[in-house]
This record gives structure tokens, sequence and C-alpha cells, in this order.
């Protein structure tokens, strides 16, 4: 068994001793270049992956073309994954819908029949009864396959040849757009009007040095199938298409309609790219049930072939432009498409590449095509030639090249020794019918001899002329353009590129906010919800081993300020906070508190207040309200240490209770204001730490509250009094259990 493993596999052996950091690295690599080249990045000359292309060739194969009879999306797949695809049925078939949806591709290059899915997000019926066919747009893709103008590469098993890339007549990598991801890198590119890039391209034919800014004067920006609008800032495309990185804000397509007496009502036609229809109206009416869109009253969907989705809005006092801006920020009616030009070069390497490089590494394609289909077309000619210099010896010696062939068994070697034929030449001569021996057929070879000589003179001017063939180029270009020219139904620009309404930046949601009261309950676990009004809590219900923590009794114009016990302070809208149906949602979907953290104070914010916020250490300090006011997810840290209250200041005097028990009572004029920190002592400790802490006023005296909700005094309060940072001593019999100034939960 030693030797085993000492020998190769050449050699017998059955076991490789290897380092595993080598082996894994080796077959990593393997794997990452796989999916680099052969399926996650689109080819800058045809913009296609491997398995649409392979889709298209297989269909062209199967004369599938524009006029040709449907047939059934399952026969397709077959053929593509017997010969060309070496992957799952499924895989293909979901990128031959995909090529067929009109919603998402914006040149479909399969014209489909029956279910192809719809914009709401609805999957298409099985491969079995689905049928399709090419377009008019793949069919220029493939144009020129059959004339060598491109390489191509045995298939996975050898049995078939395949093509490397497509001659591809038009920009397809820009027309259609691309996504995917690799192992490290990843591509977006989002489509654009083809026209307005087969414009760019004759610019650059003309001039070689033509700038990016003259580009996006031809072609401003993105043109998505679904329209909508882009209204991202002109600096910002431009960067984006001079560096092949950036993104591209857009936004749906609505207009106002009137309903008489004052009412109205917001129609949206078009969403942005990518985004289902079902999934955006549920989104938006779980903002209304969450009031987390006061602004909006009601959403509909009344489409039919159509986009119509109807927005009512919760007050006619509020302007459409204010209603949609804030809209705009809370669903996907406004989304942010990236735009990241990953693809691979001609040598099969990836590269970001700008707009200007992917359009002239498309153009260094078509010259490439045209060089390799104007070679072949000269082989061709060739061939012919000396077919017909070979039928033009019959009719001059028509009676000999009878007699021949009725003589001899074997006429042709004899044929080709006695008018010194090729074989090609011979052969045509005996597959040669009697009925073209008359007088007319030599003339119309000795025409078509002229022809093609002249044709092939000037196929070689072609040949050496750079010029000649640029200009070639841009004549293909242009008959290509009639198949996306404004006039057709693909070629209207869909997109439009707008600013951003000045409103946006004056909106204040909060003066919408109909003021309600609510009840806020978060319980201990951290689910948080809002129910209406203030009334009784006894039926109140929770998930299994949960119960109450705080609970709130605000206004739904308030905001909520939370500290948790780390020491960041976080900050609620109470009219975002989800309803009382079901159990309400955790508070970590509305901030970024960590799990092993808790809320230890939740309560309104009050303009002026302030709190004293206090760690379990025993440190503290007195801070404004308005500086635990938080603009991010992530909150604002306020306090170093763990956090234990943030009590009111209301009053002149500070109590503090430990966890043993023992009570400290002294001036809050002791105690600094400051936004952050650690604080003061307020209280020492042998072990343990702060239980509690409270403010009140030495006029009234210190109380606290038992779980009936009932106020009690704390008599002798006076003996308490001592040094700020002192031990205390221990509480009155009868103090709360809790060791708490309150029994309650709140």
């Amino acid at each position: 068994m030693a030797d085993d493993i000492t020998r190769t596999p050449e050699e017998g052996g059955r076991i490789i001793e290897e380092p595993i950091g080598e082996a894994l690295s080796r077959r990593y690599l393997a794997y990452a270049l796989s999916t680099i080249t052969s399926r996650a990045l689109p080819d800058v000359r045809d913009g296609l992956k491997p398995v649409h292309r392979r889709v298209l060739y297989a269909m062209n194969l199967l004369r599938l073309s524009p006029e040709a009879a449907f047939r059934k999306s399952a026969k397709v797949v077959g053929d593509v994954m017997g010969d060309f695809h070496p992957h799952g049925d499924q895989a293909i078939y979901d990128a031959l819908v995909r090529l067929a949806q009109d919603f998402n591709s914006r040149y479909p290059l399969i014209d489909g029949q029956g279910n192809f899915g719809n914009i709401d997000g609805d999957n298409p019926a099985a491969m079995r009864y689905t049928e399709s066919r090419m377009t008019a747009a793949a069919m220029a893709l493939l144009e020129g396959i059959d004339e060598n103008a491109v390489d191509f590469r045995p298939s996975y098993d050898g049995s078939k040849q395949e093509p490397i890339v497509l001659p591809a007549a038009f920009p397809n990598l820009l027309a259609n757009g691309a996504s995917g991801i690799a192992v490290g890198m990843a591509t977006n590119i989002p489509p654009h009007n083809a026209a307005e890039l087969i414009d760019c391209c004759l610019a650059l034919i003309d001039n070689s040095k033509t700038t990016i800014d003259e580009l996006l004067k031809i072609m401003p920006g993105p043109d998505f199938p679904t329209g909508g609008i882009v209204v991202e800032p002109p600096e910002a495309i431009r960067e984006a298409y001079e560096t092949g990185r950036g993104g591209f804000r857009v936004r749906a397509r609505w207009r106002t309609e009137d309903l008489g007496r004052g009412t109205w009502q917001i129609v949206v036609t078009e969403i942005p790219h990518l985004v289902q229809k079902s999934k955006l109206v549920e989104a938006l009416a779980a903002l209304i049930e969450d009031k987390k869109a006061p602004l909006l009253g009601d959403v509909r969907d009344e489409s039919s072939e159509d986009i119509r989705l109807v927005l009512e809005p919760k007050s006619r006092s509020v302007e459409p432009a204010v209603l949609m801006e804030s809209v705009f920020k809370l669903s996907a009616l406004e989304t942010r498409i990236s735009l990241n030009m990953n693809v691979l070069d001609k040598d099969g390497a990836p590269k970001v590449m700008g707009l200007k490089e992917a359009l002239r590494a498309f153009l260094d394609h078509r010259r490439e095509v045209l060089q390799r289909r104007t070679a072949h077309r000269l082989e061709k000619i060739a061939a012919r030639l000396d077919v017909l210099a070979g039928l033009l010896i019959v009719y001059l010696n028509l009676d000999e090249v009878i007699r021949i062939i009725r003589s001899e068994d074997e006429p042709k070697p004899v044929l080709i020794k006695r008018f010194r034929l090729n074989d090609v030449q011979a052969e045509a001569i005996l597959n040669t019918r009697l009925r073209q021996l008359r007088k007319l057929e030599e003339m119309e070879i000795r025409r078509e001899d002229a022809a093609l000589r002249q044709e092939q003179k000037d196929l070689q001017g072609l040949l050496e002329d750079t010029r000649k063939q640029w200009r070639r180029i841009a004549g293909e270009l242009k008959e290509t353009r009639k198949l996306f020219g404004p006039a057709t139904h693909w070629g209207k620009r869909r997109t439009e590129l707008g600013r951003v309404a000045a409103v946006s930046a004056e909106i204040d949601v909060e003066a919408f906010v109909a003021r309600e009261p609510v009840t806020v309950i978060l319980s201990e676990k951290g689910w948080i919800r809002a129910l209406r009004g203030h009334g009784d809590l006894s039926n109140l219900t929770f998930k299994e081993g949960d119960h109450a923590q705080h609970v709130v009794r605000c206004q739904t114009t308030d905001k909520l300020l939370l500290l948790a016990s780390d020491g960041r302070a976080f900050t609620l809208d109470a009219h975002k906070l989800p309803g009382g149906r079901g159990h309400g949602e955790p508070i970590r979907l509305s901030i970024e508190m960590a799990d092993i953290d808790e809320a230890v104070a939740l309560f309104a914010y009050e303009e002026g207040s302030k709190r004293l916020v206090a760690s379990h250490e025993g440190y503290g300090f007195v801070v404004p309200e308005s500086e635990l006011l938080a603009t991010k997810r992530s909150g604002k840290q306020v306090l170093n240490g763990r956090a234990m209250q943030a009590a009111k200041v209301d009053g002149d005097q500070v109590a503090v209770i430990g966890e043993r028990k023992k009570l400290l009572v002294f001036p809050l004029s002791e105690l600094p204001e400051m936004n952050r920190g650690k604080g003061v002592k307020l209280q020492s400790y042998h072990d343990r730490g702060l239980a509690d802490v409270k403010v009140f006023s030495k006029d009234e005296g210190l109380t606290w509250e038992d779980s009936a909700g009932r106020i009690r005094a704390v008599p002798e309060w006076r003996d308490y009094r001592g040094k700020r940072g002192g031990a205390g001593k221990i509480a009155p019999k009868g103090f709360s259990r809790s060791g708490r100034f309150s029994d309650i939960i709140g």
C-alpha cells in the first residue's frame, strides 16, 4: 500500500501526495476561470454569454428564422443541451425565456409564443408548452455565421463545432445589456437604444478622436425596456461612461389625474427596470399599513396590457410632487441601477471598459468580420471562376468532349489529360446537363465570368484599403439601423432623462402626519408595535415566553428615543412603527442594535428636556434630549459603559439605588451636563452595580411606584442624603421589592 502512495497514476498508483493548499488553489483557480469566461461575463464583441450564444446558434441550425414556423421550446433546449451546453435544461430554458421577455430585454432576440412570464414576476409555462423562434435582431447577430466570419471550436463532447463569438451586426452588449456574478468580479450593464449606439459607432468611424462628451450628445444614457426617467446628474453619467463604473437613479413615470371637485390621484404608467409590479404594489400597501408613508392613502393596480398603478393621497392638501417625492424615497418606484462594464475582450480576458472603448472593440470586431467574409467570398469566387473556365472548354470543344464521354469507360481522366483540366473542372463538365449545352448558356457563363472577375477585383481592393473597409462597415451599420430606427416599434427611445424636482429638498413629511394617540409597546425580546389610542392593555398578547418591557403613550407625530445597553441612542418615528396587529416586528429591523444588547429606556422626545444617563458601573451625567436624536440606523454613541437608565430630569435632587438596595441622595447640581462620555461617579459599589436612578424635587419628596401604579413616598428621604459617589444606606422597609423606583413597565 505504501508503494501505491508514492507511485504516480501512470505507474499504477492510486493516491498522489500533495499539499492541500496547492491542490485547493489549483482547483479553485480552474473553477474561477471557468465561471468568469464560460458563464458570468459577456463578450464585448457580441454582448452574449456562452449559453445565449449557444441557444441562438442552435436555433439557427434549426432554421428558426422570423419567417419560419414556431417550434417547441423543449426541442430547442434539448438540442442546445445535447450538442453545446453541458448544463441542466432548466438553466438553458431560463436563458431562452429571458431573451424572449420584452420587459427584460430591450431588443428581444427570441420571439416567444405562449406564456413567457410577465412583469408581475409570474413564472413562464414549462418548455413543453411554449414555442419560439428568432427575431430579426437575432438574425442580425448571426449574419455571416456561415461565411467564415468567426472562429469555431469543438463542443464539449467534440461531436459538433460551435462559434466562439457571433458576427454581431449591431452593438448588442450595450443594446440589451448584461448582468452576472463571477468569482471575485461581477458585471452589470443596462440596456441602451440601438439606433443611438449605431450613430455613436458612425461618429467614431468618421473621427476616431470623438470624445465621450460628443458621444453622450448622441446617446445621453440608458434606454430601459420598461421606460422610466433617469434622474442622475449629467456629470455622474459622464463619469460612469468614461470609467465603466457608476450608476443611474431611475424613477417611475407618473401623471396627475384630475377627479373633479378638487380631488386627484396619481397614475404611474412606467416603473423602473427589473422591478416586479406585484411586489411593488405589495410594498406600497405595506408602507400604508405600517404607517411609513403618511402622505399615501391607498394604492390600486388597474393594469391590463399597459401599466396603471393608482396612488391616492391621504389628504387633498398635499401637492402631487410632494407625495411622489416621499414615495420615491420609501419604495422601488425609484431604484438605482449600477453600471459595471466588466466584459471579456477579444482575447477572453476580463476588463472594465468605458463607453468609447467598448464601441471601439465592437467596431474592430466588425472590421475583422468584414475581412474574413471578404476573404471567404474571394475563395468562393476563385473556385467558381475555375469551374467556369472548365465549362467554357465544353463549348469550345463540344464535339470532342461528347465523343470522349460516349466512347470512354472512364472519361474523367481522359478529359483531364486531353484539355489539361483539374479534377474540379472535369467533374463540373461531367455533371453538365444536355439542356445547358445551348448557345445561350455559353453567353450566360461568359457574363457570369466577367461579373465575378469584377467583383473579385473590387473585393481585393477592399482588403487592401482600410478606408474602403470602414466605409463598407458604415454602410452595413446604416442598413442595420433601419431595423432599430425611430419609425420602428423598437426604435423610439423609451427612457427619458430628467432631473430631480426642486421640491425634494423642501419636503417635511412630518407636517403631513395626522396627530393621533398611540401606545408603543416594546417587549423584552425586542418586538415593537404601536396600538391606536391609550386604552387598556390587559388583553395584550405576546409570543410565548415574552412580555412587555417598555410602554410609551404618545402621539403619532412624536419621535421616540431608545437607549440601548451599549450606550447608543436611537431615534424612531412613532408613525412609522408597525401596527398593533400580531406581535409587531423586531426592533432590529428599524435600528442596527446588536443581538447581545437590549433597550434600557424608551421615551417620547420632548424639546428642551434633559435626561440623566447612568451606567451599571455607577457613572452618569445629564444630557439634553436633543443630543440623543440620531439620524442614522446605527444610532449615536452617548454613554461609555453598560447603560442602565435614562431618567428624566424633573427636579433638583438625584436618588441612586444599587443592586444591594443601598440608597443615596445628592443634589442634581453636582452632576455635569455633557453630550457624551463616561460621566462622574454617582455611587460606589463594593460589588455588583447600579439598579436605578431618579431625579425628583425636594419640595415634593422622593416617591416610588408599585406594580399597581400606586405612588408610595420614601419616608425620611433626607436621611439618605450624602456626598456624590458615596455608598449610601440600606433602603427603608417597605421599599420596592425589585429595588427600583418603579415596579411597573414603562
